[in-house]
């Protein structure tokens, strides 16, 4: 387990003590975070705001009738929270514990005491609803005293904003695991983080010293992997020490992640605007011809997006037609003519939709192009047959020189699902030595077991496994962990075959399928490799159809790894050998 982890599990041991202390027999299991996850919430922003709370309180009381709009003066550093929320409300949490009889009345004006921006947090966790419970159950006094224990240290001083990611993780996965409730999402380590962020940054580090740089998260959760590049790129004692400056933008359609994210944004001085509710591929909450730097996000993958697909879908027939450029893309033919083709992926799977959203974001070349950094499973790598919506991204991905890197993690990496996923690297502005190739990193052999499971997760990174992983893919290698390839060796040709039999008394007739590499001519192959050996096979040339699949372990295939055959053939005869003499002593 890594340090940060272990350091805050006796804080989160006592958050998950509120459950048996204080909800059990007054909110079902399935309730508990919805208590919980805002009260912790509640209590950072109260910590926070504790040591202006009489300045912004004689504010309030000053200039209330005099100004209609008081957010400027309330925020502002010398009159206000310095921060960009506040609370007019006379309370704190710790103030309304002095008087029980009224602490409910009280604890409703502590919480309408709130800036607006807190109040949509307030809102997305639908707390409100809560509070009828709260009272009619007689548990406001102990709830609240509860989270005012000094064994609840949640000040932003004291807890980062990186801490706080993985205490509402570790949260979430507790209570995903109690209620067996499928986690729809995979929670993305700050190990596999700090390893994306090395990808996406330092191949560019020398050009973003200076300037404006936006970067993006579709699926931004509760928001870690974007406050942690950031400080990975400016961090003044890291690896690149930038003094640009980095915009965060991030969309989250999980209620209670949206709200857990824009609450750290406002704790870190971030912009909360440029944090989106709903979902980003029907309902995109930015400006549309916004384009961003840096893409960083673990989409979630085996999870259904039907919602969006009767969003987005403007057919009255069964087939799925979108009116929407990012999944409209010009794919070519077998016959090398483009074909703009509606790409959407199967309806139980939204990964590689995520995917086609970030392609549109990406910022012209001439102006410095873009880079991703993407999770995901094999499913993204694989599924789907030659003429699939699955297969055509890929197409699109592959033809178009988009892909750098695929990195194999390891397994049991991620706290709720153990099957292996992969790092994508994408780029539209690829170094002259990367022009249409894809390197594979094999990074699964990369890794430490945990002396402590949490969920699944039973792996981890430490510095030295990034450090490989990263120089490896720097530096371009070719070894037993590293491979390169050009982007036509993941395509094929897809031909139906047809093959009749005279041999039987009638004609017998059927079909096969023959997948043929890209790189190879149609004609000369099915003289060479079909009609040679099977002279009465009519190959189907109407059928063609190009696909694309990165099969990640079959470009490690080690034949030295194999015993030799002759070695094999000696050992089976000296078991042979004892076996029978065994049955001869049997029988004697």
């Amino acid at each position: 387990m890594s340090l940060n982890t272990q350091s805050l599990q006796p804080i989160i041991n006592f958050i998950w003590t509120v459950a048996d202390d204080v909800l059990i027999n007054k909110f079902l299991e399935n309730q508990y975070q919805d208590v919980i996850l805002p009260m912790t919430v509640l209590r950072r922003l109260d910590l926070a705001l504790e040591p202006s709370k009489d300045k912004v309180q004689k504010t309030f009381d000053d200039f209330k009738d005099k100004i209609d709009n008081l957010s400027g003066l309330l925020t502002s550093e010398q009159h206000g929270s310095g921060l960009a929320f506040y609370n007019t409300s006379k309370y704190t949490m710790k103030k309304l514990l002095a008087d029980p009889k009224n602490i409910d009345d009280n604890f409703l004006d502590y919480l309408n005491g709130f800036s607006e921006n807190v109040q949509d947090i307030i809102t997305k966790f639908k707390f409100r609803n809560q509070l009828e419970t709260f009272e009619s159950t007689n548990i406001t006094f102990s709830l609240i005293e509860k989270f005012c224990s000094p064994k609840v240290e949640l000040s932003p001083d004291k807890i980062s904003p990186m801490a706080m990611g993985y205490m509402f993780e570790d949260l979430i996965r507790r209570f995903n695991e109690k209620t067996n409730a499928a986690a729809g999402r995979h929670f993305t380590p700050r190990e596999i983080i700090e390893l994306m962020t090395h990808l996406v940054y330092l191949p560019v580090k020398d050009k973003i010293q200076q300037g404006t740089f936006l970067v993006y998260d579709p699926c931004a959760g509760s928001g870690a992997m974007l406050t942690q590049s950031k400080l990975f790129a400016t961090n003044p004692e890291g690896e690149i020490k930038s003094k640009a400056s980095f915009h965060l933008y991030g969309q989250e359609n999980t209620g209670e992640m949206y709200a857990t994210c824009k609450s750290d944004m406002l704790l870190k001085g971030e912009d909360p605007d440029k944090i989106k509710f709903g979902s980003t591929l029907s309902e995109y909450g930015f400006d549309p011809d916004l384009k961003f730097n840096f893409m960083l996000t673990n989409p979630p993958y085996g999870t259904s997006w039907k919602q969006d697909i009767d969003n987005l879908n403007v057919s009255s027939t069964k087939k799925v037609e979108i009116n929407d450029k990012r999944f409209n893309l010009p794919i070519k033919n077998f016959k090398g003519d483009l074909e703009t083709t509606c790409l959407t992926s199967r309806s139980n799977d939204g990964q590689l939709m995520f995917m086609l959203h970030m392609l549109s974001k990406m910022k012209d070349p001439k102006d410095g192009g873009s880079r991703i950094a993407s999770v995901h499973n094999g499913s993204a790598l694989f599924t789907g047959d030659a003429g699939s919506s699955e297969s055509g991204i890929r197409q699109y991905i592959l033809e178009n020189d988009l892909l750098e890197a695929v990195i194999a993690l390891p397994l049991d990496i991620f706290y709720n699902t153990g099957q292996p996923t992969y790092i994508l690297i994408l780029s539209n502005n690829k170094d002259k030595f990367r022009e249409n190739k894809v390197q594979l990193i094999k990074g699964d052999s990369f890794y430490n077991k945990m002396t402590k499971a949490l969920g699944n997760k039973k792996s981890e990174l430490t510095k030295d496994h990034i450090d490989s992983i990263v120089n490896m893919y720097l530096n371009n290698e070719i070894n037993e962990f590293s491979q390169i390839f050009s982007n036509k060796e993941f395509g094929y040709y897809s031909l139906k075959v047809k093959h009749s039999n005279k041999d039987f008394d009638e004609d017998v007739e059927f079909k096969d399928v023959e997948f043929i590499p890209l790189i190879n001519e149609i004609d000369k192959y099915c003289k060479e490799e079909i009609l040679k050996y099977t002279p009465n096979a009519k190959p189907d040339l109407k059928s063609i159809k190009i696909g694309y699949s990165i099969n990640f372990l079959e470009y490690f295939h080690n034949e030295d790894s194999y015993r030799n055959l002759n070695e094999i053939i000696e050992d089976i005869e000296i078991l042979e050998a004892k076996s029978n003499g065994l049955l001869n002593a049997l029988l004697k």
